[in-house]
């Protein structure tokens, strides 16, 4: 199948991990692309930790888009994103998230295009500059070692490929930071929140607009995708709570160490826009006037 994005008969996508934050917000952004056709894959659809139930589901979604005549795009937002369990469940972590990366990659390489979705935790979090793609990766926890096994699977397989790294993602829907946040402001006087993480918050509709320019895109190779700008945990709740109306001073400062989970957290995940900007791609909005676009859309 020509990978041409120009080819007449328009294109196929297949979302995997659709059920999920990122999954919805891209099934969203494709919903009104005249000509394409969308198909979600969710967890019932397919055993992720299956090689036989993937490749087998892939290659029927291929031969549909064959039939059709349009040019084949996964968008794999699927992951194994306990990032706690994931520590004492290294095996099934990496199964999703580095296995199936690769079983996916491997049925598309002359087929058809895939854009992995990857994380900030491939990386140590110890520097003090934008991690760019090239840099060093040296993952502490088991997410972020079976998310790099992942990324080394996609481009090993050699095909029509993109890596695209994120970091803080949250939604108006499922569970996450900006949401936790706004049930805590109404249920707490005050919040402890650790400040001495920094990280760019990306709102999961942004990125998906990004990564489907991205399929669109001759990009190939690793590249990094946030929202534009920097902060800590602490600074996005402060701003997620001023966004609601509230005090942010009710958001009070804590330390990593006064808040120890089973798996480490990098203390940087700031990654650097430059490679996304150099394939072409516009820069996704700042962070702030993404969270208090969607704080207000969730207390409406």
């Amino acid at each position: 199948m020509d990978s041409d994005p120009t080819t007449g008969g328009g294109t196929s996508w297949l979302v995997t991990g659709a059920g999920g934050q990122l999954g919805g917000d891209l099934l969203r952004a494709l919903a009104d692309r005249p000509g394409d056709h969308v198909t979600g894959l969710r967890r019932a659809d397919a055993d992720l930790t299956d090689s036989d139930a993937v490749r087998g589901y892939v290659r029927g979604w291929l031969a549909d888009a064959a039939r059709r005549d349009q040019r084949p795009v996964v968008l794999n937002a699927a992951a194994y994103t306990a990032v706690d369990d994931a520590e004492t469940d290294e095996a099934t972590a990496l199964r999703v998230n580095g296995h199936a990366p690769g079983w996916l990659a491997e049925e598309l390489a002359g087929a058809g295009r895939l854009v992995h979705v990857s994380t900030d935790y491939v990386f140590s979090g110890d520097a003090s500059h934008p991690y760019e793609p090239g840099d060093p990766t040296a993952p502490r926890s088991a997410y972020g070692r079976t998310k790099l096994a992942g990324e080394q699977a996609v481009l090993a397989a050699g095909g029509d490929a993109v890596v695209v790294r994120t970091a803080w993602v949250y939604a108006t829907h499922g569970s996450n930071f900006v949401r936790t946040m706004l049930r805590l402001e109404g249920e707490r006087e005050t919040v402890s929140v650790v400040d001495d993480q920094h990280g760019t918050p990306t709102w999961s509709r942004d990125l998906a607009a990004g990564l489907v320019a991205a399929a669109l895109s001759p990009a190939r190779g690793t590249l990094h995708a946030t929202n534009t700008g920097a902060t800590t945990w602490f600074g996005l709740a402060r701003l997620v709570f001023e966004a609601a109306g509230a005090d942010p001073a009710r958001v009070q400062p804590t330390t990593s160490a006064e808040f120890r989970r089973p798996a480490p957290r990098p203390a940087w995940s700031v990654l650097s826009p430059a490679s996304w900007t150099a394939a072409g791609l516009a820069p996704l909005p700042a962070w702030e006037d993404s969270v208090r676009a969607c704080v207000t859309e969730l207390r409406s």
